[in-house]
């Protein structure tokens, strides 16, 4: 029997599942919840309230500039708690893996995952496999589930029902580098080399801030639809307008280049290492100061305001002085981003 490769033993639940647990899983996943190897991962509680979140990751290519489908993975579900005011605590991992993929490309991916985590500080506490037949899907499919606990005073934070007029919008760094890094490994661009996956986990970063006492009302990590697509939902949820002004949204050189050549525009595009926050207008300048005190967001800056013009629709002001309204985006700028 071939054994670099997966075969569709390994997802039998016998001695072949049990050696790829121990062989590649528990090796860099390793920690004493996970070790136990109980039906459910038992957790502490703690006084406060339960955030649970899960997300597939599909992404092609596996591998690209920065990152892969494995760090992709950690992060997302890190984020997705992180911004709802959570202290992530451990996430979950399945694979369903095609039979016939390479045992190293699986265990690239999961090192890669485990460094995710590490530097994270948030573990891989269960998780599960299947194997399916050669062609029945794309290499490998990660499917992630996460909590974390939510203080009280931050239970809000997701819902945005503290967003005023006169909040300032704020973002943590360059918007579309996560979108531009998937379409040039596609198209095997030959890119600038700082056009990398934005990919990170941003729970320290956004504690920061939080444990600094601003009184942040609204947070979402703007993946899938991109910014565009966070502000518009934003606006139409709160029936309040929104204001963005182009010369203060931070894109990077190459990714407008190639935005041009291709018709994109870097509002659409995704974003895997990027926070939007709406804070109270004193507070903007003490949070930008924060966020720039940490590596994920040395270049944070305001981008916009929340208005009592407009109700329900997002204006952006442009670089020579016009106006043009800021629509959610209509299907799929870039498919299998993430």
């Amino acid at each position: 029997m071939k054994k670099d490769k997966i075969l569709l033993a390994h997802g039998s639940g016998g001695k072949m599942s049990h050696n790829l647990i121990r062989e590649i899983f528990m090796k860099y996943f390793s920690n004493a919840t996970l070790e136990a190897e109980t039906d459910s991962a038992i957790l502490e509680g703690r006084p406060g309230w339960l955030a649970f979140t899960t997300d597939s990751y599909v992404v092609s290519p596996l591998f690209f500039a920065g990152g892969d489908i494995g760090s992709l993975a950690v992060c997302g579900t890190i984020n997705d708690l992180s911004v709802s005011g959570a202290q992530p605590v451990a996430i979950s991992a399945s694979f369903i893996l095609e039979e016939g993929l390479p045992l190293e490309v699986l265990e690239r991916i999961v090192r890669s995952m485990a460094a995710a985590s590490v530097k994270a500080g948030v573990p891989v506490v269960t998780g599960d496999t299947k194997v399916v037949e050669h062609g029945k899907c794309d290499q490998v499919f990660i499917n992630t589930a996460g909590v974390g606990w939510i203080k009280p005073e931050y239970r809000d934070i997701s819902y945005g029902n503290k967003i005023r007029p006169g909040d300032k919008i704020i973002l943590n760094g360059p918007v579309g580098d996560h979108g531009v890094t998937i379409l040039a490994a596609r198209e095997s661009l030959d890119v600038s080399s700082d056009i990398r996956t934005d990919s990170a986990p941003l729970n320290a970063l956004i504690r920061s801030v939080l444990e600094a006492g601003i009184d942040v009302h609204f947070m979402r990590d703007p993946t899938r639809g991109g910014l565009a697509t966070v502000m518009c939902e934003i606006a139409g949820k709160n029936k309040l307008g929104i204001d963005l002004r182009e010369n203060e949204l931070p894109v990077k050189e190459t990714v407008k280049n190639i935005c041009e050549v291709f018709g994109y525009d870097p509002l659409y595009l995704a974003n895997e290492g990027k926070v939007v926050m709406i804070v109270p207008e004193n507070q903007a300048e003490k949070a930008i100061a924060v966020l720039r005190s940490h590596e994920d967001g040395k270049e944070a800056c305001i981008i916009g305001d929340i208005t009592h013009n407009h109700p329900g629709k997002v204006v952006m002001k442009t670089e020579i002085g016009g106006s043009r309204i800021v629509d959610m985006l209509a299907g799929e700028q870039l498919p299998r981003i993430c």
